[in-house]
């Protein structure tokens, strides 16, 4: 069993590391889905990544280290997870992706939602101002009634509510196994669940197209490897509402790369997005009898 004192600061630092990762994997995937199906970078994504994860699983005691008594929920959580990533990905092939950034956070606050409902965790007045804000924020950057739902709209909303399920799941599988074993078995689901249909599809990449397979391959892996390290220091609730960073530096990226313009509604939706964050993150000192 898995096992790590409660640590905020440690939960915010591997969760910003997890959101860089994030933000690479997103450019990544838009480069590599414009020449191979999405079945296929998934599949490579999970073939690469394992033995990029190697050296860790060997400084873990390796293969019989990541032997596991909760196979079935690592299943549960990766095919949810590779749902979503597979919606998550066709969406940066329909449409903006800052677009798909602000879309895929509504994620959090089912997240929060269930981690209350299932996980027993309890929804404070600080984390749910904090969910509020995001919640706020998000929508005044999206403005879901000043244009048309596009249908590749909806299939990032999908793709957040399938994501929510990853992320309960993954906290749960925290408590009894390490961030390691929990990369691990991802890794080797996602690979055998992608394999038939990324056979069916495949195509030998152009040489241009490597390096960003093997970032799209590390940037995947590792930015998971962050958040189970994250949620074994705090709470889901406290931990997942700071992916709405997510969202006003997709807007700098979409901005940089893309040409996507960064107006007056993602200035003011981002400040309300950092405001909950960093109000969630306050420390809250313990009762006298706690301390001691």
């Amino acid at each position: 069993m898995s096992e790590t004192r409660p640590n905020t600061l440690k939960a915010a630092a591997w969760m910003l590391a997890s959101i860089a990762l994030l933000l690479l994997m997103a450019v990544s995937g838009r480069a590599t889905t414009k020449e191979l199906n999405v079945f296929q970078v998934m599949e490579m994504r999970s073939v690469i990544a394992f033995f990029m994860l190697l050296p860790f699983v060997y400084r873990e005691g390796g293969f019989r280290a990541m032997r596991t008594r909760i196979l079935f929920s690592h299943i549960v959580r990766n095919g949810a997870h590779y749902v979503g990533q597979f919606l998550w990905l066709m969406g940066l092939t329909m449409i903006p992706m800052a677009q798909v950034i602000a879309i895929e956070f509504t994620a959090p606050i089912w997240t929060a939602l269930m981690a209350a409902a299932f996980l027993g965790e309890k929804l404070t007045w600080r984390k749910s101002l904090a969910i509020l804000l995001g919640l706020v924020g998000v929508i005044i950057i999206v403005r879901p009634g000043g244009t048309s739902i596009n249908p590749g709209q909806l299939v990032v909303l999908g793709a957040a509510f399938v994501f929510a399920v990853s992320f309960i799941t993954t906290k749960a599988l925290t408590r009894r196994d390490s961030a390691t074993k929990i990369i691990f078995w991802m890794l080797i689901i996602q690979s055998v669940i992608g394999f038939t249909p990324a056979l069916n599809v495949w195509v030998w990449p152009s040489a241009g197209l490597w390096p960003w397979i093997f970032l799209i391959a590390f940037s995947g892996t590792f930015a998971h490897f962050c958040m189970a390290k994250a949620l074994s220091y705090a709470d889901a609730t406290v931990v997942m509402p700071m992916d709405y960073l997510r969202v006003p530096l997709s807007a700098v990226i979409g901005y940089l790369l893309y040409a996507e313009a960064i107006d007056v509604f993602t200035a003011c939706g981002a400040a309300l997005i950092l405001t909950g964050n960093l109000f969630n993150l306050r420390r809250n000192k313990p009762l006298p009898a706690q301390a001691a």
